[in-house]
């Protein structure tokens, strides 16, 4: 039963992402074309001052720019996985298609433009504290 509601999840999550991967790359006149003025606008510190990014933050996530496109966008839930899911449930769903590297989880999305990665933060509770889907060339 948790095996056919794990495939359920991903299956749903497949038709619904297909937009959702389309935000990177997006130039900030279509993110703001699309979304309007953002709700927050805030800078997001790198370890090397070149990786500083300025985030736009939607209801629908908080979006990276660099230059004029977004590279980066943090979500609330994809592939049927919400902040606040359980690792286990996580691993259900993603299966062995996803490197597990502890405190996070990576997953290559195929089929993209350009190369696109799922990466999915846990606390130390082993609770989703964080989604995002970004360009690892970038």
């Amino acid at each position: 039963m948790i095996l056919s509601l794990a495939f359920s999840l991903w299956a749903q999550g497949q038709t619904e992402n297909s937009g959702t991967f389309s935000y990177v790359g997006m130039k900030l006149d279509e993110l703001i074309g699309r979304f309007g003025a953002p709700e927050a606008v805030y800078a997001a510190r790198g370890i090397e001052q070149w990786q500083d990014d300025v985030v736009f933050r939607y209801s629908e996530g908080d979006f990276y720019i660099f230059g004029d496109r977004v590279w980066q966008v943090k979500l609330p839930s994809v592939y049927g996985i919400s902040t606040g899911d359980p690792k286990a449930a996580v691993s259900l769903v993603l299966g062995n298609q996803a490197e597990d590297n502890g405190d996070h989880m990576l997953l290559p999305l195929r089929d993209q433009s350009w190369p696109l990665m799922m990466r999915i933060n846990f606390n130390n509770a082993f609770v989703v504290n964080a989604i995002y889907i970004y360009r690892p060339d970038f």
